[in-house]
């Protein structure tokens, strides 16, 4: 049977390849308004800065580089392009790829341990290669999908979905091997589980939702099959040991940042969707118990029917009743496909153990797979390649920008912030998808750069947050999303620094000092006041009055690399030297080995460094934080246990063989 299955796999691996294959020799889709341009440029960063930058200078004003994404897929795709000689572009394609075959194998593996049953598992395979049953529920998502491309691949291919979609793949396998574990003492299937789920959350955490959704409903059901405590204590086994090995990046800061930055990116949720799923739950829970007590052959039903009940009401209660209890849960659309898949198969299975019903059975599955046809048809459309590089828009505006303002602080928009940093290392105020922003300011001022109306008050902003420069696109310009309501209020107070001729326009920010340095009186600065929105022009004034009032010497900033940076700079007696960097407290600044001290300003949240009067040249650090340390610790704790799962794992194997060679020595 283990043969059979090896066979099925290599035979699934080999038909799906030939369904993605131009996706393994892609570099640049022709798609230039898709996210996955963050990721290739956040990969692009690290692969020149391995093994661990823990600063990122060039987005948000300055960030952790951990918070900006899980690291899984921009370490894979960085040691791609590092070792394998690519383009991040292309190892980034290649990452998705490989996992993307993988996540079809590991449906076929879910379903075989769920139910054990070969046909079906083959054709739930099949199934999430093929199929979206969401598009029968789904109007607006069937339209969205022309050729009825399956949604883990046209979100894949068409919105940069490459993280999720990833999550997705390596979530199968991680349930196959969870289902294991929690139906008997298996140490290294738990071992495995564990390393899968921390697997699944390190991709993305639409990936790690799922998971938090599926796992429990998967422990519940065995639980109910065969009520035991041990289930449970497996579980959490699972459960610790996926959190442990996660620990090293998966911080308490990293959640309060991602929480705090999902309502940049998300609409919140409310009261009486959660209320609405907590009596969902018990109902559901007290309905299986009583159906499903004591009869383990019941426990695969009870958890496709918890999974497709669960994402079903999160994914069809935002589109249909305003239901929502966290993030976008219409992002969950192909973890929904896949449990409607599992669970189609099953009532398959159901109907084939009736011999005079298995026609019905083979109409069905004819029926259903009918919308492939089309799909398979025009296969190769999700995977059109760019043409040259020289020639497109978010190419040509960047190298201009690093070409005649190297180092300088920019502001992009639209897709040119997406692709900014995916060739050059130039800093911008934003970043590439609004996640991991450190400084909270940002936002505030970005919302009223690209909507307010007044440009007076778009320069005041921008001097505030140390911006040279701004690439402002116009309605006929080349760029796809236009974030500017009015794009010409930069003309009378901005000079131009370059114009495309094809409507995009670069202005110089007035500033009478270059840089992100200043020397300040730091009594001026407490005099500014709070900060009352993003039109609070009179607070806005004060403030850049002081960080460039005349008569300050120059204050030279070198970046020696993402984590330290020299500052030379003369003061007088009262004043401060500013960075205009996001202050973060794992900053440290010295002065002939000696501390100094940093703060946060409190307008702009950038570094304020308390000086003596006279010339200064000043080290600064980004140290690794004492969460993260910790972190580090925890995770070689959690190497230690999965090296004595194995070990248990191996005595547990062979005590089984003992004692069965002993029984039968015995009957003979």
């Amino acid at each position: 049977m283990r043969r059979a299955a090896w066979l099925d796999s290599l035979l699934l691996l080999l038909l799906a390849s030939i369904l993605i294959w131009p996706l393994f020799g892609l570099e640049y889709l022709n798609n230039w308004t898709s996210i996955e341009s963050t990721f290739i440029a956040d990969a692009r960063l690290l692969s020149h800065r391995l093994p661990h930058p823990g600063w990122q200078p060039l987005w948000y004003c300055g960030t952790r580089f951990d918070y900006i994404y899980p690291p899984a897929l921009r370490y894979g795709t960085a040691l791609i392009s590092r070792f394998g000689g690519v383009s991040t572009a292309r190892s980034y394609h290649l990452y998705t790829a490989i996992l993307y075959l993988l996540g079809i194998v590991a449906v076929y593996w879910l379903a075989r341990v769920g139910n054990g049953w070969r046909p079906g598992a083959l054709l739930a395979a099949a199934g999430a290669a093929l199929l979206s049953p969401s598009f029968l529920m789904l109007p607006v998502i069937r339209h969205d999908s022309f050729y009825r491309v399956p949604q883990r691949l046209h979100v894949l291919m068409a919105y940069g979905e490459g993280p999720h979609i990833s999550a997705l793949c390596v979530l199968p396998a991680a349930l196959a091997l969870s289902l294991l574990a929690l139906r008997q003492w298996r140490p290294l299937a738990l071992s495995a589980a564990g390393v899968l789920c921390a697997f699944t959350v390190a991709n993305n955490f639409y990936g790690a939702t799922a998971l938090a959704i599926l796992f429990p409903i998967a422990a519940w059901s065995v639980w109910v099959g065969q009520p035991e405590r041990s289930v449970w204590w497996r579980a959490a086994g699972i459960a610790v040991l996926a959190y442990v090995l996660s620990a090293f990046w998966l911080t308490p800061s990293f959640l309060r940042i991602t929480t705090t930055n999902l309502k940049w990116v998300s609409a919140p949720g409310n009261g009486w969707s959660r209320l609405i799923t907590l009596l969902v739950a018990a109902v559901f829970c007290g309905i299986t118990w009583r159906w499903g007590n004591r009869r383990p052959e019941r426990s695969w039903t009870i958890f496709l029917g918890g999974a497709v009940l669960f994402l079903g009401l999160l994914v069809l209660g935002v589109f249909y009743f305003r239901f929502r209890v966290v993030g976008e849960a219409h992002r969950l659309i192909p973890e929904f496909d896949l449990a409607l898949v599992l669970a189609f198969v099953e009532v398959i299975r159901t109907v084939w153990k009736h011999p005079r019903l298995r026609l019905v059975a083979i109409v069905a599955v004819i029926v259903a797979f009918s919308p492939a046809i089309r799909y398979l048809r025009h296969a190769y459309t999700p995977f059109p390649k760019a043409g040259p590089l020289e020639n497109q828009y978010q190419y040509s505006i960047t190298k201009w920008v690093n070409d005649h303002l190297p180092g300088e602080r920019i502001l992009p928009v639209g897709s040119v912030r997406f692709w900014f940093n995916a060739w050059f290392d130039n800093p911008q105020v934003d970043g590439g998808s609004s996640q991991g922003m450190l400084n909270q300011v940002l936002p505030v001022a970005l919302w009223q750069l690209a909507a307010g109306t007044r440009g007076d008050l778009a320069v005041l902003w921008l001097r505030a947050l140390g911006a040279d420069a701004a690439i402002v696109p116009g309605p006929a310009s080349l760029e796809p999303y236009h974030d500017y309501q009015k794009p010409e209020k930069f003309r009378a107070l901005a000079p131009v620094l370059y114009d495309d001729q094809h409507g995009t326009t670069i202005y110089r920010i007035p500033r009478p000092y270059p840089g992100i340095g200043r020397t300040i009186r730091t009594a001026d600065l407490d005099t500014v006041g709070k900060l009352q929105g993003g039109d609070d022009a009179n607070t806005l004034t004060r403030y850049v009055s002081v960080i460039d009032s005349p008569g300050q010497s120059p204050t030279r900033v070198n970046w020696k690399s993402f984590d330290q940076l020299q500052v030379q700079a003369q003061t007088s007696r009262g004043q401060s030297i500013l960075l205009q960097e996001t202050y973060d407290p794992a900053w440290r600044a010295y002065e002939n080995g000696k501390p100094l001290d940093i703060r946060a300003e409190p307008l702009m949240n950038f570094m304020l460094i308390g000086v003596a009067e006279g010339n200064h040249t000043i080290q600064l650090r980004f140290t690794t934080p004492f969460e993260n340390r910790a972190g580090q610790v925890i995770f070689f704790f959690g190497l230690a246990a999965l090296a004595a799962l194995v070990y248990l794992d191996r005595k547990h194997r062979y005590g089984k063989a003992s004692s069965n060679s002993s029984i039968s020595a015995g009957e003979t």
